[in-house]
């Protein structure tokens, strides 16, 4: 995929920015109360809350917003939601310095990963059906989503399907777009988004001496950096490739390493390549030349920087929108990567039963030992295909290219 294979007009613009847009209100409006339930575990003040806000928001968006301009692809970065999970019980028992000094020697880790190149080399191993098939499990609940609001708020969320389906009949590229309007100006008119009471106010981040302690390390940093490893960065890789993008991992996981470990004395507990909001921006909703939607990356990036400046204000007017606006709005603009990833999983008759096995056990999203649902899942389809083929398979070929930005 050369980069800039074609000149940039302003259409090509409009839709890889609304992209942008929808992934930062899916990941604000979805996951980020996590955060804010772990700062309240941890008893932090809420000035320390605005740090951590500042610099999670800040950290992501500067590094997506690299990772796209450099290699011309959609590489969308978010903060660890099931580390923000894991941490909601974990800073209860866990001093806050020595969580912060934990951040660090995780991020270090991730820094040390991607500089090694064995993570890329792993990635290269997973055959295309299971990846496809474990891509589509991992989305079936968001796919579900979409029409499962329809008990909870029918008006909203009949309004938001029946409106992707006529703009998709008459003007499909701009359905995305236009559910996204059309459902804004619906709550608003419904007076059900208050922005009267929005003041913007600069957040200032707040520097925490990390402290570090075996205790901390093996009950933080350690569970972190796996948790991280296996519910973000590998599903994250694969929703690139399953897209057709070649990036090598090692750029990636060695920049929001970095990016990691800078943020971290300001509260950020980690962030990665983003795996589900991703998929918004890989697939052609984003645009139908996948050479263009990489300008979904730096949208993200500038959208994240922009919530970061003004800290907890603007992640809560995100978080004050419905639930059902947000489920319906993802299911929806995930409708296409769904399908296209189920119709890849199924396209081998050699591989299609192991890859239907990756599907269902990675949307039973199975959760062991802390672990979440995709490693499992990809665990169970790379066993279903040694038991059904007799062997895994050695190596799965990529295409040359410009973008591996680390020498395998």
């Amino acid at each position: 995929m050369s980069p800039g294979s074609t000149p940039l007009r302003l259409g090509d613009i409009v839709h890889p920015v609304v992209a942008g847009l929808i992934s930062v209100i899916v990941n604000y409006g979805g996951t980020f109360i996590l955060v804010f339930q772990a700062a309240k575990v941890a008893g932090l003040s809420p000035d320390l809350t605005a740090s951590w806000v500042w610099s999670v928001s800040i950290g992501v968006g500067l590094t997506g917003l690299f990772l796209s301009w450099r290699y011309r692809e959609p590489i969308i970065t978010a903060w660890s939601t099931p580390a923000a999970a894991f941490l909601v019980t974990a800073l209860a028992t866990t001093p806050y310095a020595e969580a912060v000094g934990a951040y660090m020697i995780s991020a270090a880790a991730f820094i040390a990963l991607g500089m090694s190149g064995c993570f890329e080399k792993v990635i290269r191993l997973i055959p295309p059906g299971i990846a496809s098939g474990l891509l589509a499990g991992i989305l079936l609940q968001f796919g579900i989503g979409a029409f499962g609001g329809a008990s909870a708020d029918p008006l909203l969320a009949g309004l938001l399907i029946v409106a992707y389906l006529a703009l998709k009949r008459f003007s499909a590229r701009y359905a995305v777009v236009g559910i996204l309007l059309i459902g804004l100006a619906f709550l608003l008119t419904q007076g059900r988004v208050d922005l009267s009471g929005l003041t913007l106010e600069f957040a200032a981040p707040v520097f925490t001496m990390p402290v570090f302690s075996p205790n901390a390390l093996l009950s933080v940093a350690l569970p972190l950096f796996l948790i991280t490893l296996t519910g973000q960065y590998m599903p994250g890789m694969l929703v690139l490739r399953n897209d057709g993008f070649r990036t090598s991992a090692n750029p990636v996981v060695t920049v929001t390493g970095l990016g990691s470990l800078v943020m971290a004395p300001f509260g950020s507990h980690a962030f990665n390549i983003a795996a589900i909001t991703a998929a918004i921006a890989t697939g052609e909703e984003a645009h139908e030349d996948p050479s263009k939607r990489w300008i979904a990356g730096i949208a993200a990036g500038c959208f994240y920087i922009l919530v970061g400046v003004f800290g907890v204000t603007l992640a809560a007017v995100f978080m004050a929108f419905p639930a059902t606006f947000i489920t319906t709005l993802a299911g929806l603009a995930l409708l296409g990567t769904i399908g296209g990833s189920l119709a890849a999983a199924m396209a081998d008759p050699a591989s299609r039963e192991a890859a239907l096995i990756t599907f269902l056990a990675s949307a039973a999203n199975i959760k062991l030992f802390g672990i979440g649902g995709a490693f499992w899942g990809l665990m169970i389809g790379l066993v279903a295909s040694l038991v059904l083929n007799g062997c895994l398979p050695r190596r799965v070929r990529t295409a040359p290219t410009v973008n591996d930005g680390v020498s395998k």
